[in-house]
């Protein structure tokens, strides 16, 4: 067919293509491998590159033009994004998660993208806010994701209220012989600072303070102030000088594991983890991440994906059309969902795919409490130093010396 002119590219190639780009001599091979076919092009990891090839043959046919669909591994994504703009040879659209928003303004790589009030209105709210940036739309999200905990209902019928009430109930297993961790949170010798946050917000820390038009403010930052020095003494008690509910030796190769083999009752990860549970043949059920007895709800970070308008893209014209008018539709959300199933951010398509996998809703519903993940290019700051004073204090370390240092260790970078 005229119109089925579909590349799926690997990181090797794209690289080729951009240091091609880089070189800045007479040889433009890489702008005109993407461009002067009059071809628009998709950058998409491999999960949805398939799904999406289809639906991007049909755009064409409706269209008169050639869509191509690129495959880039995930993780090189938005690097190679990025890099693509500064050479002048970006491709049209880019899928990627809501928190590169703030990045990609900044390099001045996307457009933001008109959805009119009724198309806005047919999507969860806060996928939407996640792809704000100072006001504005940037992205029109398809996909959402965030913590919830899991339990085994054989070892654990009812879902405790509290994190409290969860280790209590954890300990009894434990001491009984039936389980052999109180809960599997994922720590590791470095931290994880997106699995301890619910716990963070709800002993009463935060990140960044907001300013007056409600944006995320920097020069507010929380991780270092007196707060979140509390929190994390909250979360110290739950470490292993404490509780013992919270250890350095669950990490992300084990915590999903030790719940999928019956060796705890209690697991709080997210909606990828649910492919291996049901493998596992573990009877669970899904609830909202339990906040302190004496604290704030439990806040999970909500995660969002989204398609993304290059700003210097060939074909902006195509693109806006594309993301706005198609990337709405139901059947491309369900496609989407079906390729890799985490809650569609389109209410409909969330409605109906929820009516043969109930796990959705619930995944929604727990985190209608949730913080977007930021997307302000100062968040590259928190992780790393905010980890690692996880790790510190759940060994049992100061927990104002551990803070206090990650807290100057963030400052620096964003201040540098």
């Amino acid at each position: 067919m005229k119109f089925r002119s579909f590349s799926v590219l690997s990181g090797i190639a794209v690289l080729t293509l951009l240091a091609t780009a880089c070189g800045g001599g007479g040889d433009d091979s890489a702008s005109s491998e993407q461009s002067t076919d009059g071809a628009m092009v998709i950058w998409a990891d491999p999960n949805r590159t398939d799904v999406l090839i289809p639906y991007a043959e049909r755009f064409g046919e409706a269209h008169g033009i050639t869509v191509k669909v690129e495959s880039i591994p995930n993780e090189d994504l938005q690097d190679n994004f990025v890099t693509a703009h500064q050479a002048g040879s970006p491709p049209d659209l880019v899928v990627g998660a809501h928190d590169w928003t703030g990045n990609l303004v900044r390099n001045g790589a996307i457009d933001p993208v008109q959805l009119p009030q009724k198309v806005a209105d047919g999507f969860e709210q806060v996928a939407l806010d996640a792809v704000t940036f100072e006001g504005q739309l940037y992205g029109v999200p398809y996909a959402m994701e965030n913590l919830v905990l899991f339990r085994n209902t054989d070892l654990a019928p009812e879902a405790p209220d509290t994190i409290e009430e969860l280790i209590k109930e954890g300990k009894k297993l434990k001491e009984s012989g039936k389980v052999e961790e109180i809960m599997s949170l994922q720590v590791g010798s470095e931290g994880d600072a997106y699995h301890i946050y619910p716990l963070y917000t709800s002993a009463g820390g935060y990140l960044f303070g907001k300013d007056d038009e409600g944006n995320l403010d920097p020069s507010d930052m929380g991780v270092g102030s007196e707060s979140s020095i509390k929190a994390f003494e909250k979360i110290a008690e739950l470490g292993e000088k404490g509780e013992g509910a919270l250890k350095r030796s669950i990490d992300s190769q084990n915590a999903g594991p030790l719940f999928n083999e019956a060796k705890t009752a209690f697991l709080i990860s997210g909606p990828w983890a649910i492919a291996d549970m049901k493998e596992a043949g573990i009877p669970y059920e899904i609830s909202p991440v339990p906040g302190f007895a004496n604290g704030d709800k439990a806040r999970p970070f909500i995660g969002v994906q989204a398609f993304f308008v290059a700003s210097g893209g060939a074909n902006k014209v195509f693109a806006q059309e594309f993301a706005t008018n198609f990337v709405t539709e139901t059947e491309l959300a369900v496609a989407l969902y079906e390729a890799d199933p985490r809650p569609p951010a389109l209410t409909a398509a969330l409605e109906k795919v929820s009516a043969d996998d109930p796990d959705l809703l619930k995944i929604v519903e727990a985190g209608a409490n949730g913080d977007p993940l930021p997307a302000i290019p100062e968040m590259a700051a928190i992780w790393a130093p905010f980890g690692q004073a996880e790790a510190a204090v759940i060994a049992g370390e100061d927990v104002a010396e551990a803070v206090k240092a990650a807290g100057e260790a963030i400052s620096e970078q964003i201040g540098g």
